[in-house]
């Protein structure tokens, strides 16, 4: 008996540790209903932030955070493969707490139908400055955070970036990166200690997303946010095998967006290994940017072009393989 009553001491040691060493901050999740892109980003001043983000290409993101409990975020997902909205999982994972206690919790669910659909929860005994902000795309959500400013903050920038759900979400982060958003962290310098930024693709499934990226742990002085920017922009800039189908011809795709302002896409695809040059020039020929310029397998690839600097114009991008060269049109407004 004693030594029963020992063990359910050291779980419920175990239990109150992990939920207090799981207090997320500030987060978002958001969906394209243009694209069908669905994306998770967040922050906190403990490691492994990550471990809330739940995306389900195809179908929308739930973040469960605020003591974090495994249980709630797994029954979460259950609802969410049922196919129930994301009010309904919000009501039933807060009247089905596994510890009973909802009012520590918070939760933020987007889905594609109609459009988008959203819902939040921010319990009543979570940390403050805890609160949410609905949007008909996105849910923001935060607690121990500095003041509604982040959150603010985070919604701004969402809204008023141009680009991609990866860059909007980004984007997102980049308005809470303040020292002391997650208060915890005023002392370090910092924003937080972890971050995450996650988008997934019609065609992905949950345990290949098209975008997963993560900065587990940070030292002092170091914004995780800062981190995962030097992340995002290495993946914007390589080569990435996105169909495992072999097409039947080299093609070039019209770039996307067009017109775009910094950021667009291009894809492209071979039939056979070979060499593969894909180049932008401007009006006058220039050259302005050479995007790959390498060896690739068969298969379909796309990239991404920042302009940076690049004056508001009229480019051409050429790609050159196997003897052939195939030439297409892009406006740049600024």
């Amino acid at each position: 008996m004693k030594l029963i009553k020992i063990l359910i001491s050291v779980l419920i040691l175990f239990i109150s540790i992990s939920s207090s060493r799981s207090q997320d901050t500030f987060s978002i999740v958001a969906i394209d209903p243009v694209t069908g892109e669905v994306g998770s980003a967040g922050a906190s001043c403990v490691a492994g932030s990550i471990i809330l983000s739940d995306v389900h290409p195809g179908r929308g993101v739930i973040h469960t955070q605020a003591s974090y409990l495994s249980s709630n975020q797994n029954y979460a997902r259950s609802l969410m493969n049922l196919g129930l909205s994301p009010q309904q999982i919000r009501d039933s994972v807060v009247a089905h707490d596994a510890q009973g206690n909802p009012s520590v919790r918070q939760y933020g669910i987007v889905d594609l139908i109609s459009g988008g659909r959203t819902a939040a929860y921010t319990g009543v005994n979570c940390l403050d400055y805890k609160n949410h902000i609905l949007g008909p795309t996105y849910s923001i959500q935060g607690n121990i955070l500095l003041g509604q400013q982040i959150l603010d903050s985070m919604q701004a920038r969402f809204l008023r970036t141009q680009g991609t759900l990866a860059d909007k979400l980004m984007a997102a982060l980049q308005g809470a990166k303040v020292i002391g958003a997650d208060t915890r962290c005023a002392g370090r310098n910092t924003s937080s200690i972890s971050a995450f930024l996650r988008v997934g693709r019609t065609q992905d499934t949950l345990g290949t997303l098209y975008l997963s990226l993560n900065v587990n742990n940070t030292p002092v002085n170091k914004d995780p946010i800062d981190s995962l920017q030097v992340l995002y922009n290495n993946f914007l800039t390589s080569v990435k095998n996105v169909s495992s189908e072999i097409p039947s011809g080299i093609f070039l795709s019209q770039n996307y967006p067009n017109p775009f302002n910094p950021v667009t896409n291009f894809e492209f695809g071979i039939s056979k290994q070979g060499f593969v040059s894909l180049k932008i020039y401007d009006m006058l020929g220039k050259e302005t940017a050479s995007l790959v310029s390498e060896s690739l397998n068969a298969g379909t690839y796309e990239i991404t072009w920042l302009a940076g600097n690049a004056p508001s114009g009229i480019y051409y991008y050429t790609m050159n393989t196997s003897g052939k060269t195939v030439t297409k049109r892009m406006v740049l407004l600024k």
